[in-house]
């Protein structure tokens, strides 16, 4: 199920589910938790939730969002795509946000996750010692690992929530920005330019 995207006077994201409510993101504000039936804004209203998604209802259109879905005007100077740079070694590294603190990323398609060294997931504020316990395969043997979900990740003017992550105890000297983000965009390379553009 891709975006909605139509000209609707409020952006909606969906960021957490629970019976009869949902944790929403209203144009761009600290999420909040709205009931069923609640008024987000003036056009918009909050009519059902179930375990999978939130059906809002604006300027008389009905969208169905699952988590980490929104439904978004198209405003100006608002871009859903990124160019990125091919450093010296030929790697592509993004400055990206992560639950709104900045972080230098390597683009990695060979990572099924995004994978966080633990120092970065402490300094971003993440308790990953709370998430799944498991080991992980790295360059340098078998490490714990601690599956957690990021409540957003930034790249430019793209940004997605609740993205599955995974923090590294150890053997992992530089954040990835692995496939749990980057299936959600198109991308294009071209020479030394990587082109990331939103998909959903």
């Amino acid at each position: 199920m891709g975006f909605s995207t139509y000209a609707a006077a409020t952006d909606v994201g969906v960021v957490g589910l629970f019976p009869g409510k949902a944790i929403l993101v209203v144009d761009g504000a600290p999420p909040k938790t709205y009931s069923v039936g609640s008024i987000i804004s003036s056009d918009t209203k909050l009519v059902d939730v179930d375990h999978d998604t939130a059906t809002i209802v604006s300027n008389g259109k009905r969208s169905v969002l699952a988590m980490g879905q929104a439904v978004a005007r198209t405003s100006p100077g608002k871009s859903n795509q990124v160019v990125l740079q091919a450093g010296d070694q030929g790697h592509f590294i993004a400055n990206v946000s992560i639950n709104g603190v900045s972080i230098r990323m390597m683009v990695d398609t060979g990572a099924s996750l995004v994978t966080l060294p633990a120092s970065d997931a402490v300094r971003l504020g993440i308790h990953y010692t709370n998430g799944t316990h498991g080991r992980m395969n790295t360059a340098g043997g078998v490490v714990n690992a601690y599956g957690v979900k990021l409540d957003s990740i930034k790249i430019g003017d793209i940004e997605l929530y609740q993205v599955d992550a995974a923090v590294l105890d150890s053997g992992l000297s530089i954040p990835l920005l692995g496939m749990s983000f980057l299936n959600r965009m198109e991308m294009r390379r071209e020479g030394d330019q990587m082109t990331l553009s939103k998909r959903f």
